[in-house]
């Protein structure tokens, strides 16, 4: 079905793509594959993901249902994001916390809010058999 080489495709609002671009490229350190006047194409993580110019900007972001982000397979790759977020002062909407102490599901976690408010999350699951 989906091949290694095959990339997850998300598209999402963007009042400001110099923000945008900021936030995903010089701060999270996401690569800019394209830029048009309306929208930015950026490899994120190993994924697309699109930040297209609107404005229809959730004012109040809440974590559910909508979010999205990474989740590690190491540990090491979350607390160098960790570090690197805190670093470069990028917005947390969560500092980074465990969920779920001492179950099965147990995993670290962070929320960032980019510069439209769109939620990222990204997560390391103590036991790797939780990841999906």
């Amino acid at each position: 079905m989906r091949d290694s080489r095959d990339a997850f495709h998300l598209a999402i609002p963007a009042q400001d793509l110099d923000a945008a671009e900021e936030f995903y490229v010089r701060g999270l350190g996401a690569k800019l594959a394209r830029r048009y006047p309306d929208r930015i194409t950026l490899d994120f993580f190993g994924d697309q993901v699109v930040c297209h110019l609107s404005d229809r900007i959730d004012t109040d972001p809440e974590m559910y249902p909508r979010h999205f982000g990474v989740t590690f397979r190491e540990r090491d790759d979350f607390d160098r994001l960790v570090r690197l977020a805190e670093t470069r002062k990028l917005p947390f909407f969560a500092e980074p916390a465990t969920r779920f102490a001492g179950l099965v599901e147990e995993h670290l976690t962070m929320v960032l809010r980019d510069p439209s408010n769109n939620l990222l999350e990204f997560k390391h699951y103590l036991d790797p058999r939780m990841m999906y």
